[in-house]
């Protein structure tokens, strides 16, 4: 059997990494004389956006059920946490204390004594609290699922592009003889609405009518009511001869004589 080389433990072992670079210049140790100034140090606490933020990190972290809280374990870890932000000079705001006072009063409510009686009459202390908890995990996980969506101008970008300059094309109207034809008779007939009509001078007159029925009558017999009209001269004479008739009968100068309904009418001259 061949003899085993020892080996180098040396050369296989890592190099030690410097403590800090300064100018360029590697620290392999921290000085003796190291002094950090307090305002040196500043701690930026985004995670958490408010008591029930904080709260509800410290229950998830330890895997806690959120409807059985160990309260005073929480509320140290609370204050820890507060205490911390003091020590730092961080601002603190008004709601961590307030939920601060909230938990002990919890704790302390809690540790008290109570008969069997009356803790079966009082609500659990933490019931407000569990639900207020409940309430803000459910809105923080909706706000996580809408900021997982794509937003225009962060995830998704809307392209857009300008339309060429478009150059206005005139159609010539397609038109049918048929059209043509009824747009001609509908202006004529609006022509028609606005033609002037000439009114001519009647030809045959009521009073020369009236002086013709007169002679007819001189015999002072009866004469047929429609023997008085002439059907040659068509309907303006017998429309004049009516009127020359009724003209009569208002002034008296003619009487109209029937002998029963429906009987034919007889006019005779009055007796001056």
């Amino acid at each position: 059997m061949s003899a085993v080389e020892p080996v180098d433990t040396q050369a296989g072992a890592q190099q030690e990494l410097p403590f800090a670079m300064v100018y360029g210049q590697a620290v392999m140790e921290m000085p003796l004389d190291l002094y950090i100034p307090p305002d040196a140090l500043e701690v930026f606490l985004e995670a958490f956006e408010g008591p029930l933020d904080l709260l509800l990190y410290l229950i998830r972290k330890q895997n806690i059920n959120i409807l059985d809280i160990p309260v005073a374990e929480i509320t140290r870890q609370y204050m820890g946490y507060v205490e911390l932000m003091q020590s730092v000079r961080l601002e603190l705001a008004a709601e961590y204390l307030v939920m601060a006072a909230m938990l002990a009063e919890i704790k302390s409510r809690m540790l008290l004594p109570r008969a069997e009686s009356i803790e079966a009459e009082e609500d659990d202390p933490r019931a407000e609290l569990i639900r207020r908890l409940q309430e803000y995990e459910r809105f923080k996980a909706a706000a996580e699922g809408i900021d997982g969506l794509s937003r225009v101008g962060r995830d998704v970008v809307v392209p857009r592009l300008d339309a060429p300059e478009a150059r206005a094309r005139k159609l010539v109207p397609d038109v049918s003889l048929a059209e043509l034809l009824m747009s001609m008779a509908e202006v004529l007939r609006r022509g028609d609405m606005f033609e002037s009509h000439q009114v001519s001078r009647e030809a045959l007159s009521t009073r020369e009518r009236m002086s013709d029925v007169l002679e007819r009558l001189k015999g002072g017999g009866f004469v047929p009511f429609v023997e008085l009209f002439t059907a040659e001269e068509g309907r303006l004479g017998v429309v004049v001869t009516f009127m020359a008739i009724l003209e009569l009968v208002k002034e008296s100068l003619v009487e109209l004589v029937q002998n029963e309904p429906f009987a034919p009418i007889h006019v005779r001259a009055r007796a001056e």
